[in-house]
């Protein structure tokens, strides 16, 4: 068995990598230009490609901190440094909560009922009022409670930056300290404090955050609904979260503070995370598609045909007869996946399910940087194309390019660079962890 030592954390802050810290600023800047160009020239476009990164990063970020409150419900020790990425991802948290201010403006472009009135019986759940209440409620309640955990959980590796420190890094260690009570008292109080914060954001995102996704994805379409949607984007931001974390450690491993963290038992768990949790992506996504299939409800299976093509999804003539022999012969043809967004689709898949599967099976590959952090990459990617699969087929039909466009990938350069810039300013500057408890 690993004994683990218990020493303290200290927090180490270093200088900000700037040529990457600038080439962020470069991205943000060409997101607004972009986003901006494109309201003026094809709004529906701009605003479009606007959502689909709201909803990616914003599901990212929750997932990060829904994956540190994990942490500690469970009371992991394994992590390390792997918490402390979740919790940097956590600090977009209260960007996202101003982007989704400014998509209000763009409502009528992205949802049908807003721009032509919602459907009969549903008039209440889809008002504006309710809506945006709900939805920007949640986020705001997601960044007080990232706020307070982030400070929880760091606290107790402050003082030393409180009383050595320079700059801003200093002024806000002093402030997340101030009362300071001891060492080892402000440990018992951090553990204390997650402890009550954790059940909180993980039932926040868990059932807060499916009615987040019925708003800003499923009410797109406004006839069709299931139940475990929410649930399935909820689970797409926490694999993106394990993603993004295998990425931060394998970059990491030789930044000060970091040096022999990054170990390969600690690489070897990620890497299990990322095999488990694609798995249960997939999953999640099958059980919804099976019981639609089997229905063959049309009510229920345009959502799907306009995403996966006509290939996986024929047309039996709603008889049981017919419905019945088609198991017997598939009809497989290629051009099938021409239709709808196939092609999206299946490249969603083989980002998001195959490749992880089959290349993480073993453990070696877990362990390896140059195989597990691709395939992180690869989720990452291919978890960003699924939101875009969410979002552009309610809208635009038919056209599996339309996600595809130099507006569209400036809107997307800024989201990221806004992402990494927020991740590198709370990582590298407030704080920087040299974390000291590991497995031996």
């Amino acid at each position: 068995m690993s004994a683990v030592s218990t020493a303290a954390e200290r927090a180490n802050p270093g200088a900000l990598p700037q040529p990457l810290f600038q080439a962020c600023i470069a991205a943000i800047v060409i997101g607004i230009v972009a986003f901006v160009g494109g309201v003026s020239s094809d709004p529906q476009t701009a605003w479009l490609a606007f959502h689909s990164n709201f909803v990616f990063f914003t599901m990212l970020s929750c997932g990060g901190l829904t994956l540190t409150a994990i942490y500690s419900i469970v009371g992991a020790h394994w992590p390390g440094p792997y918490k402390r990425f979740a919790e940097s991802f956590a600090a977009f948290i209260p960007v996202a909560f101003l982007l989704g201010l400014v998509s209000i403006a763009g409502g009528e472009y992205i949802f049908d009922w807003q721009a032509n009135g919602a459907m009969h019986g549903k008039e209440g759940w889809l008002s504006k009022g309710r809506f945006y209440g709900t939805d920007l409620g949640l986020l705001l309640a997601m960044a007080i409670m990232s706020y307070l955990m982030l400070k929880a959980s760091s606290r107790p590796n402050l003082r030393n930056l409180a009383e050595n420190g320079e700059g801003f890094a200093k002024r806000m260690a002093e402030s997340w300290t101030a009362g300071w009570k001891g060492d080892e008292e402000e440990r018992v109080a951090s553990r204390q404090a997650t402890a009550k914060l954790a059940p909180l954001i993980a039932l926040t995102y868990g059932i807060g955050f499916a009615f987040f996704s019925f708003d800003q994805v499923m009410s797109m379409e406004q006839a069709w609904f299931s139940n475990l949607f929410g649930n399935f984007v909820c689970w797409g931001g926490i694999l993106s979260a394990v993603a993004a974390c295998a990425v931060s450690g394998l970059l990491s491993k030789d930044v000060p503070g970091f040096e022999g963290e990054i170990t390969e038992s600690r690489m070897h768990d990620i890497g299990k995370m990322m095999f488990a949790f694609s798995i249960f992506w997939f999953y999640l996504f099958w059980a919804q598609y099976l019981v639609i299939y089997y229905g063959n409800l049309p009510e229920e299976t345009y959502y799907l045909r306009d995403r996966l093509g006509d290939q996986f999804l024929i047309d039996k003539g709603y008889s049981a007869a017919a419905f019945a022999k088609s198991w017997t012969n598939w009809d497989f043809e290629w051009a099938r996946f021409q239709t709808g967004y196939g092609w999206v689709a299946m490249a969603t898949w083989a980002c998001n399910w195959v490749l992880p599967f089959f290349v993480l099976l073993g453990q070696t590959p877990k362990k390896t940087p140059w195989i597990a952090g691709p395939i992180a990459g690869l989720l990452l990617f291919g978890l960003w194309l699924e939101r875009n699969l969410l979002v552009w087929p309610s809208v635009v039909k038919g056209d599996m390019t339309a996600p595809f466009g130099l507006i569209q990938f400036g809107i997307a350069a800024g989201f990221i660079g806004a992402f990494l810039a927020v991740v590198l300013y709370y990582s590298r500057v407030f704080p920087t962890v040299a974390v000291s408890v590991r497995d031996d």
